[in-house]
Order: C-alpha cells, then structure tokens, then sequence
C-alpha cells in the first residue's frame, strides 16, 4: 500500500465548500456567531490567508491519518513490518490479490470517517468547549461539521485507489 497524496490533498479541500455551507448565516453561521461571541466587525478583520492556509494544513493532517483509519489494506502493510517488507513478502502479495480492493468504497470509508467523527472530533471538540464554557449549541454545531467532514474525506480516501 502506498499513501495517495493526492486523495488526501483532495479529502482535505473538501472540508472548505462544506464549511462555506455550514457556517453560511443560512444554515448555522448565525447561530454559530452568537454562541462564540463572532461579530462581523471581528471576521472582517481577520487575516484570511493565515485562517485558510492553516486550515487547508490541519485538513491535511487530518486526511492524512484518516487515510490508515479507512482503509484496511494498510493494516495487512504493517502486520508484515511496513511497504519496505510487504514488498518481499509472498503471503502479502497473495493477500494483495485475494483482498487488495475489499471495502475499497466511498460508502465504507464514509462510515469509518463518520465513526471517526463521532466517537473521535466530537468528544474532542466537546470536552474543549465544556472547559471554555461553551454552550451544547456550540458543541454540536462544530462537531456536527467534523462529523459532516470525516465523513466525506474518509469516503473520498477509500474510493480513490491509485
């Protein structure tokens, strides 16, 4: 197994038309700004190159290690001691050719990403904002658009094969 770089820059991307969307005054971007105290006088002031740049970075690192989440294959890659090895060994290949592109589809990376989400960014995102004292709104809102977003890159990792 090799890593797709592509697949993960492009799982990456995904996330900002979901958050244009998400984060739109006509789904929950006003419900957003009130409960994080955002004013449009404060997001006009930002620099967005700075918030864009580091959120395509972290959406990579994401992606990134969401790709060893969804896709078994890997897991047959490190039980025989890395690409290096896997490369040499015939019991790899054999089940290369018998399993290479099992559950290699959008619909099952989506589930593991939404798992990903649910069980992994929301408690993140949650156990964050009951320390800053952040409302069940805010809770849900945000790990509502992580849960969105595993769930999309995870589909788009596992569907693409190189």
């Amino acid at each position: 197994m090799q890593i797709n770089f592509l697949a993960i820059l492009v799982a990456a991307l995904a996330t900002l038309p979901v958050g244009f969307i998400w984060y739109n005054p006509k789904v929950f971007g006003t419900i957003w700004m009130n409960e994080t105290g955002m004013t449009e006088e404060k997001a006009k002031g930002a620099n967005m190159f700075k918030i864009f740049g580091l959120t395509i970075l972290f959406s990579f690192m994401i992606a990134f290690i969401l790709e060893f989440l969804v896709i078994h294959q890997f897991g047959a890659s490190g039980m025989v001691g890395g690409p290096a090895a896997a490369d040499i060994k015939p019991s790899y290949h054999a089940f290369m050719v018998d399993y290479g592109t099992a559950y290699r589809t959008f619909k099952h990376g989506a589930l593991h990403g939404f798992m990903t989400g649910l069980f992994f960014a929301l408690p993140i995102v949650g156990i964050n904002a009951l320390f800053e004292r952040k409302s069940w709104k805010y809770i849900l809102i945000n790990g509502g658009y992580f849960i969105v977003c595993l769930t999309i890159m995870g589909g788009i990792i596992c569907a693409w094969e190189n």
